[in-house]
């Protein structure tokens, strides 16, 4: 026979028991289904998180660039960005009929960038090991440009004096 101390253990441990089974079956989405809801009614929260962020190396505000310089900046890793050439020293410069100087800021240990500049002609390197790619016509050809001095690209350097257009830059330390 149960003694009167046993018998309220034994209800407190139902007790919680219950309590634990209501509080559990509310938490897992159950207490909706109790109430006749379908379970296409309940939503993941995981649904309502943000996103996570991927890098899609777009060149950040090139619309506006192309609007204000006509410069096309297409994609890199974000180590050449275009620089103001009044605004310091040790750029990458780029030389091109249509355009006025245009000057590229190097950081880290490599980078690239995709771009279009017609009519490029010469290119002065910088501190990095720096190679263009160019285009003419339908025919692809590459540079390799001398550190921190003048190197004749396009058609400065086409035997035929065809006007080139630069693609893409790469650099290395």
């Amino acid at each position: 026979m149960a003694k009167p101390y046993q018998k309220r253990i034994a209800g407190t441990v139902l007790a919680a028991a219950a309590a634990g089974a209501l509080a559990f079956t509310a938490l897992s989405g159950g207490a909706s289904a109790a109430r006749g809801d379908t379970a296409d009614s309940v939503t993941s929260v995981a649904g309502e998180a943000p996103g996570y962020a991927v890098e899609d190396f777009n060149y950040p505000g090139a619309d506006k660039i192309l609007a204000e310089k006509n410069i096309v900046l297409k994609r890199g890793d974000g180590h050449i960005t275009l620089a103001d050439c009044a605004s310091g020293t040790g750029f990458l410069e780029v030389w091109a009929r249509s355009k006025d100087k245009i000057c590229f800021q190097v950081s880290g240990n490599s980078g690239w960038l995709t771009l279009e500049i017609p009519s490029v002609y010469a290119v002065r390197g910088n501190d990095y090991a720096a190679q263009v790619d160019m285009t003419v016509g339908s025919e692809e050809k590459s540079f390799d440009i001398a550190k921190n001095t003048w190197t004749a690209v396009g058609e400065s350097a086409d035997p035929q004096g065809r006007e080139h257009m630069l693609v893409e830059i790469r650099t290395s330390k």
